[in-house]
């Protein structure tokens, strides 16, 4: 049994959406990243890297690599995912929370729920998604940016 976590942060810029656990999610703004910029699974990536003791997202994904220029962060996750198999891992639970001003999460929780879950090959009661704000406070409090922050628990495979 392992366990890991991982934070992302990324500052708001132009655009229309951002992507949150594979889930596009209408906002006023998007976000400045080398990626899809999808703090969620980047903060998720670091979790499974951590736990399984596979070093960091910035070890494995370079932000000055051309190949991961407005990549899908869920290509990140599955190959952490292929990482932990060779290492005769799985993933057992995992726990996401979102910081933010904004977007709400509420509209969208149980699809990033559900897309992590399967994402994930796990089921979706093996996933826990949630929100907080920080009361005003810091940048994210400005609503210049957003946060996650991951837990999983992974699991000898069978």
């Amino acid at each position: 049994m392992r366990i890991g976590c991982g934070i992302d942060v990324h500052a708001f810029g132009p655009g229309d959406h951002v992507m949150l656990g594979g889930v596009r999610v209408a906002h006023s703004c998007g976000v400045l990243a080398h990626s899809d910029g999808d703090v969620v699974l980047h903060a998720l990536t670091d979790a499974l890297l951590g736990a399984a003791g596979l070093g960091d997202i910035g070890q494995h994904f370079k932000d000055t690599d051309p190949r991961w220029r407005g990549a899908d962060s869920r290509r990140f996750v599955r190959a952490a995912l292929e990482m932990l198999r060779a290492h005769k891992l799985r993933v057992g639970n995992a726990d996401v929370t979102v910081l933010a001003e904004a977007p709400k999460l509420a509209p969208v929780r149980e699809q990033i729920r559900a897309a992590l879950a399967e994402l994930l090959q796990v089921s979706a009661g093996a996933v826990n998604v949630k929100a907080t704000t920080t009361e005003k406070l810091g940048f994210l409090g400005r609503a210049e940016g957003i946060a996650a922050q991951a837990v999983v628990l992974l699991l000898d495979a069978p």
